[in-house]
């Protein structure tokens, strides 16, 4: 008898990436694949102290079980952290803390999100999002993006037109765009929010990944300019792009109400999140190592930007449009066909493994009329030797 598993698993597919991840055991292979950072870029020092500061001073606590709104050191130097990038308004108890900001996704389609429910995400999105929106039953509408992030006039078209239950975006440096919201459009879905009554979640996890000037504010610490707006958004943020992945935190801000649901629907998924990791997060945070990590993990990624998107253009030429990414992990671009070249990224991804080097096609990060021509490149585990020849197997995959 076949197992009857759950209809909801109709709507959803294995992740493109993770299956991509298996062709890459070829030897040599030079991957721009993953979205995740460069593990040299780890502060081990900073880290092994503060788990023995942890060990030393609160071993009790850190080891046994907590609150499922998260450890109280961890919440008020999260909240400080969010008073450091704008948003003096938060308090230790408008945020909750997730297992890393995957979870609080996944916490949002639970409290949010009935079957059939509209939802806009940008197009392209975060895959994981798309997934785990869907797993729920959500019915999702794409809102194009360009370099500015995404189209407010076109956003508005689509709230009047499908009057969504919530309207999910990463305004800085997204995944797998790259894109930047500009602030005159940040302000404006604030206002869009308010207007409609439409709950916006903002992503965060790329906002300190900034390369040169500092992004605009993000909406939550932008929500005091926009009378109304803070009680219809939700803010999730990560340490797993700053500090390390592997400790698993991240968080959720949000309005009392939702936050009370989200925290009884944690309560049913993990009880809570590691405490050991909470109370490591917190010592080093507390230690004020984080500002130092940052700016050596900026320029180390910014060169790598800076070296991928110069090698593009020597390699592939008019082959290929990209806008220079100004934060984050990854140059988001476009196949354009010139010269008859190939077009399309899954038959460009299967040529690139072939001369040794791999990336994500980007059909799968729409959840609807996917540009089947685009193409995610990460550029931050790989050194610049390493770029320059990766860039130059996709020069040469380009005519194979």
């Amino acid at each position: 008898m076949p197992i009857p598993f759950a209809r909801r698993l109709d709507n959803v597919e294995t992740s493109a990436i993770r299956e991509l991840f298996k062709l890459l055991g070829k030897p040599g292979i030079i991957s721009f694949a993953g979205g995740f950072p460069d593990s040299a870029m780890f502060d081990v020092q900073g880290i092994r102290e503060a788990v023995n500061g942890v060990l030393a001073d609160e071993p009790g606590d850190a080891l046994q079980y907590g609150a499922t709104e998260g450890y109280s050191a961890l919440r008020e130097q999260l909240a400080h952290f969010m008073a450091s990038k704008g948003a003096s308004g938060v308090a230790p108890q408008d945020l909750i803390v997730t297992t890393g900001s995957q979870q609080a996704l996944d916490l949002i389609g639970k409290t949010l999100i009935d079957p059939g429910d509209r939802v806009i995400v940008e197009g392209p999105t975060f895959l994981a999002t798309i997934q785990c929106f869907r797993l729920y039953g959500a019915d999702l509408v794409s809102a194009p993006i360009d370099g500015n992030g995404v189209d407010v006039d076109r956003l508005e078209q689509l709230i009047v037109e499908h009057r969504p239950k919530l309207v999910y975006l990463i305004p800085t440096f997204g995944n797998p765009s790259g894109a930047m919201l500009s602030l005159e459009r940040r302000k404006r879905v604030l206002e869009l929010a308010v207007k409609y009554q439409t709950v916006v979640v903002e992503d965060d996890p790329y906002g300190e990944l900034y390369f040169g000037d500092a992004p605009p504010p993000s909406l939550l610490a932008l929500c005091a300019q926009v009378a109304g707006s803070r009680e219809l958004l939700v803010h999730c943020g990560s340490l797993s792009k700053v500090l390390s992945p592997g400790l698993r935190v991240g968080w959720m801000i949000a309005p009392p109400e939702l936050l009370a649901r989200v925290t009884m629907c944690k309560q049913f998924s993990d009880a809570h999140t590691s405490t050991f990791a909470q109370a490591t997060a917190a010592r080093y945070l507390q230690a004020g190592r984080m500002p130092a990590t940052l700016a050596r993990v900026r320029a180390v990624y910014a060169q790598r930007a800076g070296i991928m998107c110069e090698a593009l253009r020597a390699e592939l030429g008019e082959a290929v449009t990209f806008v220079e990414p100004r934060g984050g992990l990854f140059v988001w671009a476009r196949l354009t066909g010139a010269g008859g070249k190939v077009a399309d990224g899954k038959l460009f991804a299967r040529k690139a493994i072939e001369q040794g080097v791999a990336f994500v096609p980007g059909a799968p990060f729409y959840c609807s009329q996917p540009d089947t021509a685009t193409l995610r490149l990460s550029f931050a585990t790989a050194d610049p030797d390493k770029i320059r020849e990766g860039m130059a197997r996709l020069g040469r995959a380009l005519v194979a």
